[in-house]
């Protein structure tokens, strides 16, 4: 019979690629860690793993055999989930991760819902990277997240993790002027291409979020369509930074629609043909838990206020921008 924990470690190393980071991500020893795919294999019959170069790496056995446990592991959610459906109400902890621009954008107003409608709930929330979302969902350190993904920069796709869409949102550029030499805000940007729009800023300076993140790779990206190779002086992931040092002239950036609520008074917005999509990420088959359910539907109302927000924000942003034309 085969240990379902021991596929859990099986399938991990095959996500990670190294005993070693097996072992950090589930707090074992890398030598426990071995002695159990050792266990794993002699149950098996047959090699799961084989040795190249100094790393591990799985056997077309082993593959087949991670297949496989997807399937249980999802099965085992889903099993976690129908029993959760029937206690009586919905309570203990939930573990929630979130991008950083979620943070004041949503998940306030995500988990003052979820406090009026189930008070017995207990949610904890860590800042995370949409990158990091599908490691800390397997190992248990998350329940449920926020993630995003941009054009230019699709999700990876993971058979581990569900996902249901939140929000789409169009992207900003940020600069500080003047107002005509960008164009002017609106629902399609008068149709201009990326780089048209972006092409006026090549030989500026430019802000981006850190390197290794989604945000990182959607601007780079979104210059080189463009036709430049952006000359990046900051890297930060809050957005009211960006706006800010782009209102004063440190260079263009990225902005999502969601955080033009934060755009100070001297913020050039112009709206590019780029979306943002934000979504609630879990472990497949947990969708149906009472808690991640009650997550979601919380999550649509504070999204639906927040746009909302938003909407006055850019609009407010824009008058500058009105004035001078």
């Amino acid at each position: 019979m085969l240990d379902v924990r021991r596929l859990h470690l099986l399938r991990e190393l095959d996500r990670r690629g190294t005993i070693a980071a097996v072992a950090e991500a589930l707090t074992f020893t890398a030598s426990a860690v071995s002695q159990q795919l050792s266990v794993l294999e002699r149950e098996a019959g047959v090699p799961l793993l084989e040795r190249s170069g100094r790393r591990v790496v799985l056997t077309p056995a082993g593959r087949t055999l991670v297949a496989h446990a997807d399937a249980v592991l999802e099965r085992l959610e889903l099993a976690v989930s129908e029993l959760a459906g029937v206690r009586e109400g919905i309570g203990g902890p939930l573990r929630i991760g979130t991008f950083p621009s979620g943070g004041p954008a949503i998940v306030p107003a995500t988990l003052a819902a979820l406090a009026q409608r189930h008070p017995a709930l207990e949610p904890m929330v860590r800042e995370i990277d949409s990158a990091r979302v599908s490691d800390g969902l397997r190992a248990g350190e998350l329940d449920v997240a926020l993630v995003h993904d941009y054009d230019f920069v699709p999700a990876t796709p993971d058979t581990t993790v569900d996902q249901v869409p939140l929000l789409e949102e169009p992207m900003y550029l940020a600069t500080a002027g003047p107002a005509d030499s960008a164009s002017p805000p609106g629902p399609a940007a008068r149709g201009e291409t990326l780089a048209e729009l972006l092409g006026p800023w090549a030989g500026s300076a430019w802000i981006t979020a850190r390197d290794g993140t989604t945000g990182h790779a959607m601007a780079v990206r979104a210059c080189q369509a463009a036709g430049f190779q952006p000359r990046i002086r900051h890297q930060v992931n809050d957005f009211r930074t960006v706006l800010a040092l782009a209102a004063i002239g440190q260079g263009a950036g990225f902005v999502p629609e969601m955080a033009t609520v934060h755009a100070p008074q001297d913020v050039v917005l112009t709206r590019l043909p780029l979306f943002r999509r934000s979504k609630v990420a879990f472990r497949a088959g947990g969708g149906t838990h009472p808690a991640i359910a009650a997550f979601v539907d919380a999550a649509r109302t504070a999204v639906g206020a927040a746009e909302d927000a938003s909407r006055r924000g850019r609009a407010q942003a824009e008058q500058p921008m009105r004035s001078r034309q």
